[in-house]
């Protein structure tokens, strides 16, 4: 376990925009910071980070919380992961009450995957570099590559001996689990139940999370032997998805970010060797079709993607299609050829940096007109082939979610494909209100899901609580969090703070909605140790209903223009202005409510009561409860009037 001053520590060294920063591109928006959501798809930024109060809240998905809650949410880190995260981010030592090298099987099964698959990698990397078969064969390949040691250590290459349980027989006498070395593809079961290395005699590619922690590998052999597959990589499991990673991301994402632009690449050595060149803001699919998950991944950075591809013209034909995905996701599309028989690694080993920038400055071609190109010259002069091809292009066009930008290639088209602009544009619209039907069909056809119903015994069980009553009862917890340390300074009372004030007002009140009640026990309790807790205290807090409620609250979609006033001359009502009226009105607006359902019980038990002297105490009841109601009105209007 973490200690509390390391933990303390932690928290005072956070940026939150710095951190989410990392995953998302944020541009500043008043006082906050917006971004997409990278927990939705979306195309307008609902995403939301405010620096001051150190939190985030995605509108589109109702996610909110601090730094820590978003890696927790994003990278699906636990507590101490994402605090180890930020540790290392910060350079701060982490302290632990016991020595988590001491226990080699962590409490959380994910964990234990990525503790294995860190090991490997360390394995991997020290068989290249300090064994004698790791330097002759391994080393040698990536240094005839023309790969420098800081380019092998910093993407931590390594080799698999050519032996049969060299890894397993080793990590399995350091401690690591049999499971975790089958469920990472690291070791292979015989039907003996005995284990065996799957990577035996392979280069090889350690595959980083987003975060920068192995968690698959490729591996590559160095035989000609036919019968051996030239590439293995780690099959998927709860650490690894490979459609939802990209070779590279973690050491690209700044400079995409950066760059405005991200070059997509096939292989391992084209990532390595166009990154080492100095320009790093390369990645690639590792072998895998480019799938919509990966496509968000790089559109949290940037909107402009330029592929480079190797010059193969099938091979570009055939990925075509497949590229119409990211014109879908709302990104632009560039591609770039190199000359036959070589690839982005082959070619910047060849030219070098500057004339391999020169050649894809020159040579970037819109993806749409590229493809105009190649499928026009493949037609030629058959009209019917010719006329396919026009409603490829179009199709291609339609995906894109910008109708002016749409409306440009629809026009540049027109002039390529000699034919009338206003034919192409009654395809487009033809095939975007089949698209649209075709949704809305696939809306309605829907089937109800078991968790869209529940059964009548289910309803009946708890009935919920009102909006309403929620509403009044979240408008006292926000109240706690703004100003709940704020001293009172009213006429009639001094010398206290709102917080304890309101607790102590609300003694004789019953929270019906969950999350309000646990908050406001909390609070109390905190009041009752002679701690006053403030909003960083419940952001932090470990019960995720208390952290979603508070950031919530706390956070907002739209703020104000400082240069409102100066602007229209319009003065917008401040509730700090008035805070005995702000406090009280709630309170007793949240009383007024209890009461009235008080009364709406006692009549509904009126309506059913035949003995004559139980009549007399409910309407006994019924008018003392009346008086109250009528008290509170009075004050009420006292309060908000003055």
């Amino acid at each position: 376990m973490i200690t509390k001053p390391t933990i303390d520590r932690i928290m005072e060294a956070i940026d939150i925009v710095e951190v989410v920063g990392e995953f998302v591109q944020l541009k500043k928006r008043g006082a906050n910071y917006v971004g997409l959501s990278p927990f939705s798809n979306e195309r307008t930024p609902s995403f939301t980070v405010s620096p001051a109060k150190g939190i985030f809240k995605d509108f589109s998905s109702g996610k909110g919380g601090s730094a820590v809650t978003f890696l927790m949410e994003l990278e699906k880190f636990t507590y101490p992961e994402a605090l180890k995260w930020l540790a290392k981010k910060y350079g701060i030592e982490v302290e632990e009450t016991i020595e988590s090298s001491e226990n080699k099987e962590e409490e959380n099964h994910r964990e234990s995957l990525m503790i294995v698959s860190g090991y490997a990698a360390k394995f991997f990397h020290e068989s290249l570099l300090e064994t004698e078969e790791g330097q002759n064969i391994g080393l040698s390949y990536f240094k005839e590559r023309g790969f420098t040691s800081e380019t092998i250590k910093k993407f931590e290459l390594g080799y698999s001996p050519d032996q049969w349980e060299a890894f397993t027989a080793k990590a399995l006498k350091e401690g690591y689990q049999q499971q975790f070395l089958e469920e990472t593809g690291l070791s292979v079961k015989r039907d003996n139940g005995t284990l065996y290395d799957r990577y035996r005699g392979r280069v090889m590619f350690p595959i980083h999370s987003f975060t920068g922690r192995v968690i698959a590998f490729g591996g590559r052999t160095l035989k000609t032997d036919k019968n051996v597959p030239k590439y293995i990589n780690s099959p998927e499991s709860e650490i690894y998805h490979k459609s939802n990673i990209l070779y590279g991301l973690y050491f690209a994402k700044k400079a995409i970010r950066d760059e405005d632009n991200c070059y997509l690449v096939e292989g391992y050595a084209d990532v390595l060797s166009v990154h080492q060149a100095g320009i790093e803001n390369v990645v690639a699919s590792s072998g895998t079709s480019l799938t919509v998950e990966q496509i968000r991944l790089i559109g949290r950075f940037t909107k402009n993607v330029t592929i480079l591809y190797d010059g193969d013209a099938a091979g570009i034909k055939a990925s075509l299609r497949g590229l119409d995905m990211i014109l879908e996701e709302g990104l632009n599309v560039k591609v770039v050829l190199f000359p036959d028989g070589h690839d982005p690694d082959s070619y910047v080993r060849l030219v070098g940096t500057s004339a391999f920038k020169a050649h894809i400055d020159k040579n970037r071609k819109d993806f749409i007109l590229y493809k105009t190109d190649i499928l026009l010259k493949e037609a030629g002069n058959d009209p019917i082939r010719r006329a396919d091809v026009i409603r490829e292009i179009v199709e291609s066009i339609a995906k894109i979610p910008d109708s002016i930008k749409a409306s440009v290639f629809i026009k540049e088209c027109s002039h390529i494909l000699e034919i009338d602009e206003r034919a192409l544009l009654s395809e487009l619209n033809k095939m975007r209100l089949n698209k649209a039907k075709k949704d809305s069909q696939q809306q309605a056809n829907r089937q109800i899901e078991p968790s869209d119903y529940l059964p009548p015994e289910e309803l009946q069980a708890e009935p919920p609580v009102k909006k309403d009553e929620s509403n009044q009862e979240r408008e006292i917890v926000r109240l706690l969090l703004l100003y709940g340390s704020k001293m009172i300074d009213w006429d009639g009372i001094a010398n206290t703070y709102i917080g304890p004030f309101m607790i102590a007002e609300l003694g004789d009140v019953e929270f019906d909605h969950p999350p309000s009640k646990k908050f406001v026990e909390l609070y109390g309790k905190e009041v009752e140790n002679g701690i006053l807790p403030d909003e960083q205290f419940f952001i932090h807090f470990p019960d995720k209903d208390i952290v979603d409620l508070s950031v919530t609250l706390l956070a907002t979609r739209y703020t104000l223009s400082e240069n409102w006033y100066e602007m229209h001359k319009i003065l917008v009502p401040d509730e700090q202005m008035n805070m005995k009226a702000t406090i009280l009105g709630a309170i007793f607006h949240l009383k007024k409510q209890k009461v009235g359902k008080i009364l709406d019980g006692l009549r509904g038990e009126l309506q059913k009561v035949e003995n004559e002297a139980d009549t007399e105490i409910l309407l006994t009841q019924y008018m003392h409860m009346k008086k109250v109601e009528k008290s509170i009105s009075d004050y009420l209007g006292s309060v908000i009037l003055k």
